[in-house]
């Protein structure tokens, strides 16, 4: 065989092939399905896989109101944020934001395990989140994928 045909494939954005996904997050735990769709958006999953271009596929989940906790962590885990004012830190709690803004929490955790550059700020353009079961990405002919992270 002659070895020196053989050459790494580096695929840029221009040469990924993406695809859509749709996911449904009811009662699936919160870090375990982050952790799942976070590879998912990056790539890392597919074979041509390169870890400086955004390569991974589009992912849309729906019923982000209905993702679960385990433990105590629904009334002990917390939001933190700051104002920029004196006085300014404002404390929110994972079941209060879940009243407010449900698809803030599940962004939130997705976020956090992307990289913290301008690659994961591409990566993250992939991520579309909605609090009910309906979504306007018909047009994408989305394919549903099951993530089982349900721990019995």
């Amino acid at each position: 065989m002659n070895y020196l045909s053989y050459k790494t494939v580096s695929v840029n954005k221009e040469h990924a092939e993406k695809k859509w996904y749709v996911i449904d997050a009811e009662g699936q735990i919160l870090g375990r399905f982050a952790s799942e769709v976070a590879m998912i958006l990056r790539g890392k999953r597919k074979p041509c896989f390169t870890p400086h271009s955004d390569c991974g596929d589009n992912v849309i989940i729906i019923n982000a109101e209905k993702i679960q906790l385990t433990g105590n962590k629904m009334e002990e885990k917390y939001y933190v944020r700051y104002t920029g004012f004196p006085g300014g830190q404002r404390i929110r709690s994972v079941k209060e934001q879940l009243n407010r803004k449900p698809i803030a929490v599940l962004e939130h955790a997705i976020k956090g395990m992307l990289p913290k550059n301008k690659l994961g700020d591409a990566i993250y353009r992939n991520l579309y989140v909605y609090a009910g079961p309906n979504h306007p990405h018909e047009a994408q002919k989305p394919e549903e994928l099951k993530i089982n992270t349900i721990k019995k």
